[in-house]
């Protein structure tokens, strides 16, 4: 089996999961559950850890992928792409400094800055998604 072939699926599973699992990690918090908050934001770090090496992989292997579609689904494609691009270079700073406050104990400053990070990081976790799907399944080459 070809690795580069599977490397897009396990992406969106990587994805996924991370989100699902930033998910939990708010639930849990909300609830002052600050065990389960932690164990799911670790989870979701080294899940995410694994997808941008994954990815780092892949696009050094292939290159840039072409997107197939055609007419209005274009711009939406590459309004998605653009913003969770930018984004994915914006959270990689954002998340070490959040888990830099929570390491360091200071937690009104991981909390407020947290509050941006988190839905950021799942809007690049999940918009991740929609781009996969949008190239590989939807529009495939």
């Amino acid at each position: 089996m070809n690795i580069i072939l599977v490397l897009p699926h396990i992406q969106a599973i990587l994805n996924i999961t991370a989100a699902g699992l930033m998910t939990a990690a708010y639930y849990y918090i909300r609830q002052e559950n600050r065990a389960a908050h932690r164990a799911c934001m670790i989870a979701a770090l080294v899940v995410s850890t694994l997808f941008l090496a994954a990815y780092l992989y892949y696009h050094s292997q292939v290159g840039n992928v072409q997107f197939a579609g055609q007419g209005w689904i274009r711009p939406v494609y590459f309004s998605i792409l653009a913003s969770h691009i930018v984004l994915a270079v914006l959270i990689v700073p954002l998340v070490l400094t959040t888990l830099g406050f929570a390491i360091k104990g200071k937690f009104a400053r991981h909390q407020s800055l947290g509050r941006w990070t988190l839905p950021l990081w799942i809007y690049v976790s999940v918009s991740g998604v929609v781009v996969y799907l949008l190239a590989f399944h939807f529009y495939p080459q």
